[in-house]
């Protein structure tokens, strides 16, 4: 997200836990205190006029960070109390959490501090904790350490301040958001403060910061602020000074970053000599359930006590859980909310990623190949995009461990609803990858097992539906046996989500080499095996299966030979439920934020009562079939998102949905 300050109109929704933060990198002058106020000034104004919950100023931004030995005169340190109360008593007329850099002198030593000021009033004030004195550094010559001091109090103006590395600021405004704060250097130390500010509970770190400009440095530095927001599972804002500073020795860019956990959402323009703020959205919803989610965190202690000093609230908070107040289409959300969360975007990433998956699956199948002492494994290849997907593994698989691919036993099980276009690509693909393909027609069979269980083969119920795919099982589980193998299953990781698949019939497989990858996904990946490891016929095949409906073929052609049966016609799209399935299950989102989420990745594609109707239906779906999830065979997680239950998903097979429902039928009342 860059600096485009006209996009910020509205103020995020704070009831589902985002928290919009600025970092400003003023103009400023070396020792010119009004000047550098004003401009802090500006820039706070200009931060809550964009409705940011917070604002985040650079290392001794009041003064400059290479006053050096001015910052003994005792005038410069008296002008800086008196602006610090300026800033705080101009903030009486907003509500954002600022914080400044200042020298503050307290019983005869001087402390590098971050100053957090809201509504009027100093909330607190943390000293650094870490002083470089190496190289081009020396800040042991002014200022003494936060760690040496010895009261908890100090007088600003008329009231005492809080005083101390061991305070946090929790947002009255965003339930679970609580701030820490530390400054520069403390993030390069070996264990730095918001290590234990995060375990205290900060999930929203700030860092006022004077790091000047060498070759290869930013990118060190913006390294270091997503690792750091990665293992603290928070969000990392940082503001640098510009190049304001004196240049006697070095330069300053002026650079500001926000990440959250590991991704980087707004970076500044470096070596820019005017005012600069950056504007991110920070979703603390998603922060917290990444914490309660990961072991290591919740067995984590800190070594320091910690005292909240809460801000003020500037909203309702008693509607905060109302479902009436997240109708929030028209905000215009200060990060990127992606359409395909499995898909990167970036076509050099997605590439990347398609590349790893491959190794992963393959590497899962080799491995099963090699403990079972199997040679051969059976197939059914329909055209479709899992089968295909699955074979294109095995092929790679079999390469691994130097196997023949004559143990690789395509079956292809034309039946009711056949077409001749996935026939012929299966044909053709199994050919072209030198494979005998074993057609085996199951209409007679199924037709014979309709008379033998007295189903009227008119019926296109879902007992027509079922018995066509048992009996494809049955064959390639058969099969299996005969040739001394195992069977390889197709079925994905959006099928597992909804259930979209027959028990005890492509529900089951020997190893389930697609079970980590989503529909959206599959797709993406068969197109990249024919750009990238194909040539020739074999490409063109791979992408008129990548073009192919998504479909079952259960249900007997039209008189044309075309589909009647279409799946996402049934369930819903595939782009929409692999969405709601990242968020509710990666995210562990509530029904509201989904259907918000959705209202901003899909805005003009789908109509709200569209998007809570597929909502609806994911939710139904991924209950009720949570007993197939329970009796999945083995296969390999592949992404962040994992539903097996001996790993990632854990689930009672009969849990309610009642909850959920409740919701989601009170947004429906809402917004349609």
């Amino acid at each position: 997200m860059s600096s485009d300050l006209s996009l910020a109109t509205l103020p995020p929704p704070a009831q589902l836990g985002f928290v919009r933060i600025a970092c400003a990198v003023p103009e400023h002058r070396v020792a010119d205190v009004d000047f550098n106020t004003q401009h802090i000034l500006d820039l706070i104004k200009q931060a809550a006029d964009n409705n940011a919950h917070i604002v985040l100023f650079p290392e001794l931004s009041i003064t400059g960070y290479t006053s050096a030995d001015l910052f003994y005169q005792t005038h410069l340190l008296a002008s800086t109390r008196q602006a610090v109360l300026r800033i705080a008593e101009a903030s009486a007329t907003n509500s954002l959490l600022a914080v400044v850099g200042a020298p503050l002198e307290m019983h005869g030593r001087v402390y590098n501090c971050a100053i957090a000021i809201q509504a009027g009033r100093i909330l607190g004030i943390v000293p650094k904790t870490y002083l470089p004195s190496t190289n081009e550094y020396y800040e042991m010559r002014w200022f003494t350490p936060g760690t040496h001091a010895s009261f908890a109090e100090v007088d600003i103006g008329t009231q005492p301040v809080s005083f101390g590395l061991n305070l946090l600021f929790p947002l009255a405004d965003v339930p679970g958001a609580v701030v820490g704060i530390e400054i520069c250097e403390d993030l390069w130390a070996v264990n730095p403060p918001s290590g234990d500010q995060a375990l205290a509970g900060a999930n929203i770190l700030l860092n006022l910061s004077a790091s000047d400009e060498l070759l290869g440095k930013s990118v060190y530095r913006s390294e270091l602020v997503r690792n750091q927001a990665a293992r603290c599972l928070a969000a990392y804002a940082y503001s640098a000074c510009g190049p304001g500073e004196s240049t006697t020795d070095m330069v300053f860019g002026g650079h500001a970053l926000i990440a959250e956990n590991g991704s980087l959402l707004a970076e500044s323009e470096r070596f820019r000599f005017d005012s600069q703020l950056i504007l991110a959205d920070i979703d603390v919803d998603r922060l917290n359930h990444e914490r309660r989610t990961n072991s290591s965190f919740s067995f984590g202690t800190s070594s320091r006590t910690f005292v909240m000093k809460p801000t003020q609230s500037k909203i309702d908070v008693g509607s905060v859980t109302s479902v009436e107040s997240v109708n929030h289409a028209s905000t215009q959300l200060l990060r990127h909310v992606a359409r395909t969360p499995f898909v990167p975007s970036d076509k050099s990433k997605r590439d990347e990623h398609c590349r790893e998956i491959l190794a992963i699956q393959s590497t899962g199948l080799a491995k099963r190949l090699r403990h079972t002492g199997s040679k051969h494994v059976t197939l059914g290849l329909s055209g479709g995009l899992d089968s295909t997907l699955a074979l294109l593994v095995i092929v790679n698989a079999f390469a691994r461990v130097n196997l023949p691919v004559a143990g690789i036993h395509a079956i292809t099980m034309p039946g009711f609803g056949t077409t001749v276009r996935t026939k012929s690509n299966a044909e053709k693909l199994a050919e072209l990858l030198g494979l005998d393909l074993r057609i085996v027609p199951i209409s007679a069979a199924v037709r014979q097992h309709f008379r033998d269980i007295g189903h009227d083969e008119e019926d296109h119920d879902i007992t027509f539906e079922n018995a066509q795919a048992r009996e494809r099982t049955q064959i390639l589980m058969d099969v299996a046996n005969d040739i001394g193998g195992f069977v390889v299953g197709t079925g994905d990781l959006s099928e597992l989500a909804l259930g979209w698949m027959t028990f005890n019939a492509d529900h089951m497989s020997m190893y389930h080499v697609n079970a980590g990858v989503p529909k959206t996904l599959v797709r993406y990946m068969i197109e990249w095996c024919a750009e990238t490891q194909y040539t020739g016929e074999i490409t063109a095949v791979l992408n008129d299966i990548a073009a192919t409906p998504i479909t079952p073929e259960l249900l007997p052609l039209d008189d044309k030979g075309n589909l009647k049966q279409q799946t996402e016609d049934t369930i819903g799209p595939y782009l929409l439920h692999d969405f709601f399935l990242f968020q509710v299950v990666r995210n562990g989102f509530a029904p509201k934020k989904v259907f918000y989420l959705a209202q901003q990745a899909f805005a003009g594609e789908f109509s709200d009562d569209i998007l809570l109707k597929w909502l609806k239906n994911f939710y139904k779906r991924f209950f009720a079939n949570q007993f197939k999830r329970s009796v999945m065979p083995d296969g390999p997680k592949v992404g962040t998102v994992a539903l097996s239950p001996r790993g990632d998903w854990r689930m009672a097979s009969d849990a309610s949905v009642a909850l959920w429902m409740r919701e989601i039928e009170a947004l429906g009342a809402i917004v349609l």
